[in-house]
């Protein structure tokens, strides 16, 4: 076997099997992360992924890892196992810019918890991913590095905030990486680039310093509604990194006790007969693009069919301005204060909807009324989820689109707002619930469409066994974006 061919080999494993080959001695840490960092050097100048890759820390972590196995010491459960790290998070002594020239020289002095976690585990990181400017969009472009593309067709954005993400695990660069979800931010560059991404319940995995560290304005935004969850290839691997991720932590107000599941046996395919599933293709109000709509009902129609489920079309019936609902709870979220005198005199350097966001003369009553409305929208919810286990969406309005864009204005030949393609993810952030995209098919131009599955209150469990069940039905891993056999990958 060459060189090539050992390493493309290795970067099409999973992370489960990278954690078994190198814990058995069949690989080693330095094997794989040389073989990830010469696949991260070839793709780099496509698809701009990692703004801060990270080769010697990688080298580093991987040689302690191989030291540990000599000596037969105890390994973590990701030893030597490759990951990236979305640069809204975290990494003590590892550049964090999260897309702003506000930060552009910020170097945190401290890891966030789940790098802290993942780190114990024995992971390796490769590198910091790309993001919008302090992840307040959905794309993944920003004013200070190479707008990150989407590997199923270079001329269209990955989606976003967790763009780089979406983009290197697509493309093999590393099993998986974690991603952060304020208003779908895991699910929607998963949903673009083929992949499963979860976004557990809110409080499951703790935060911190993001969104809690008030020294720091823009990065201490979304505590309300923020959560950090896995995107990989496959649901196990997504599992895996929640089975080490997961749990409280004193530093997170929000954090809950730890799960009375195992998320890995959780992730196993088990029968889903007799479950009851809603099915709401576009919340009876959302335009959304036809293929879009092709793709998920004939994914959704294999839960009915061949999974053994009760499929009804319903919808849970709340307004259809909830996205100025969840864009009022962001600016409240924000530390306004910080943010404007930050700002000041740079305007020309921000992203301009960041601008208009933080600009914005809001008002006491602005808040308080989306607190309302948010209150509205948890009650309509538990209500319509007490009638069915799993509530099935689009994960997005539309299939990716060209990037420089903030979303769309016309969808099914209706004008719009440029958010509007983002309806069905922001809810379950309002809301805290469980939620996953996982792979649905492809749009006739060869676009991947994601379908999203919330659960119950805390029912995480329920999402990854369907999640699981739909993944043994109709398989995804098995498809890589033609980019790889174009450049012999």
């Amino acid at each position: 076997m060459s060189t090539s061919s050992a390493d493309n080999a290795i970067c099409r494993m999973d992370a489960v099997t990278l954690a078994k080959r190198i814990r058995s001695k069949e690989l080693s840490a330095t094997e794989v992360t040389e073989a990830v960092l010469r696949r991260m050097d070839v793709l780099e100048p496509y698809l701009h992924a990692f703004c801060t890759p990270t080769p010697e820390v990688a080298r580093a972590a991987a040689k302690a890892v191989d030291a540990q196995i000599a000596k037969g010491e105890p390994i973590g459960p990701l030893a030597g196992v490759p990951i990236g790290i979305k640069d809204l998070v975290a990494t003590k002594g590892i550049k964090t810019v999260m897309g702003s020239k506000l930060y552009e020289e910020f170097i945190p002095d401290e890891d966030d918890i789940v790098v802290e976690r993942l780190k114990a585990a024995g992971a390796v990181i490769i590198g910091k991913t790309n993001v919008p400017e302090f992840g307040y969009s959905g794309v993944g472009h920003n004013p200070v590095f190479e707008t990150t593309r989407n590997p199923w067709n270079l001329a269209m954005t990955s989606g976003g905030s967790s763009a780089g993400s979406g983009a290197s695990v697509a493309t093999g660069v590393a099993p998986f990486a974690i991603g952060s979800d304020g208003g779908g931010s895991v699910r929607i560059p998963s949903a673009h680039c083929g992949l499963y991404g979860i976004k557990a319940s809110m409080g499951r995995v703790a935060l911190y310093p993001g969104c809690r560290d008030e020294r720091y304005p823009g990065v201490s935004s979304w505590e309300t509604l923020e959560h950090i969850g896995p995107m990989s290839r496959t649901v196990a691997d997504s599992a895996l990194m929640l089975s080490v991720i997961a749990g409280p932590d004193p530093r997170d107000r929000y954090s809950i006790p730890a799960a009375d599941f195992d998320y890995l046996e959780a992730a196993q395919p088990s029968s889903l007969k007799g479950l009851r599933i809603a099915y709401s293709e576009d919340w009876g109000y959302a335009a959304v693009d036809p293929e879009v709509r092709r793709v998920v009902s004939e994914a959704v129609a294999v839960f009915e069919k061949e999974l053994g489920c009760h499929v009804e079309r319903a919808n849970p019936g709340w307004r259809s301005d909830a996205g100025a609902t969840f864009w009022t709870l962001v600016a409240a979220d924000t530390d306004l204060t910080g943010m404007r005198k930050l700002i000041a005199g740079r305007e020309h350097e921000i992203s301009p909807h960041l601008v208009d966001l933080v600009m914005k003369p809001w008002t006491g009553a602005d808040f308080t009324d989306a607190h309302t409305q948010r209150k509205a929208i948890c009650n309509t919810m538990w209500r319509f989820m007490s009638n069915y286990d799993l509530l099935i969406t689009p994960t997005l309005a539309v299939p990716p689109f060209p990037v420089h864009m903030q979303g769309p204005e016309i969808i099914e030949g209706r004008m719009g707002r440029n958010a509007d393609w983002l309806c069905f993810t922001f809810p379950a952030n309002l809301t805290g619930q469980p939620a996953a995209s996982i792979p649905a098919g492809f749009t006739k131009d060869g676009l991947p469409v994601g379908l999203q599955i919330i659960g119950r209150h805390l029912d995480d469990r329920t999402v990854l066994r369907a999640s699981a069940a739909f993944e043994q039905a109709r398989p995804w891993a098995q498809h890589w974006p033609a980019l790889l056999d174009q450049l012999g990958l």
